[in-house]
């Protein structure tokens, strides 16, 4: 079948999860829907993911309304097709006040590019006189990327089969658990989630420490 179609199942598995995520209880849910590296893609195939975007949300956004899901579009915005960018801004004014789940999509995301934001926004502050080097934190970084105002993710899910976090939140995954999983994504469901979270539960997370 084509590339596309896959895309297309996929959106299926977005539903999916984050129905799972509203059932298990959790309160926030990141998906990588598309990296800065997927732009060097075939422009038929790129013009394609962004018409499945404008589809996407005009499908669900009332639904995501109703269930309380409050969606967060993460990246590099300013490359969005006109439509695609119209369709974001819509899911995420109308999510907004929703507080049962908070889901960060990603779109025209890489970590090393959000990581470089972050460091000339703190230069700019440097040298205009505002910052003091020496006072900057792990915080003071994490408060100048886009999740400034989440938590870390607590689980990483892998899917496919693949052993890379192919440039995804590499700051904020410091720490995290990783699940992969041979189960391609248009394939997974909420049973997979349940799944990979039950087997985080088992998890032992020391942070480096160990206890006396």
């Amino acid at each position: 079948m084509p590339r596309v179609f896959g895309h297309r199942s996929g959106m299926t598995a977005v539903r999916e999860v984050m129905e799972g995520a509203v059932e298990a209880g959790l309160e926030f849910l990141s998906l990588f829907a598309f990296s800065q590296e997927n732009w060097e893609r075939p422009a038929a195939e790129v013009e394609a993911l962004m018409d499945l975007l404008v589809e996407y949300v005009g499908r669900e956004v009332e639904e995501l309304e109703k269930k309380g899901i409050q969606v967060r579009v993460l990246g590099d915005l300013s490359r969005l097709s006109p439509a695609a960018r119209t369709a974001v801004d819509n899911v995420v004014s109308r999510t907004a006040s929703n507080r049962r789940l908070v889901v960060n999509l990603f779109i025209s995301y890489g970590s090393r590019d959000e990581i470089v934001r972050a460091a000339r926004s703190l230069a700019r502050e440097a040298a205009a006189g505002t910052l003091d080097p020496e006072s900057i934190t792990e915080e003071t970084v994490s408060a100048r990327l886009y999740t400034a105002d989440c938590p870390d993710p607590d689980l990483l899910i892998r899917t496919s089969g693949e052993q890379r976090i192919s440039n995804f939140l590499l700051w904020q995954l410091a720490y995290s658990e990783l699940f992969m999983t041979q189960v391609l994504w248009p394939d997974f469901t909420r049973a997979e989630l349940f799944g990979a979270i039950d087997e985080f539960q088992r998890r032992d997370r020391r942070y480096g420490r160990v206890t006396a």
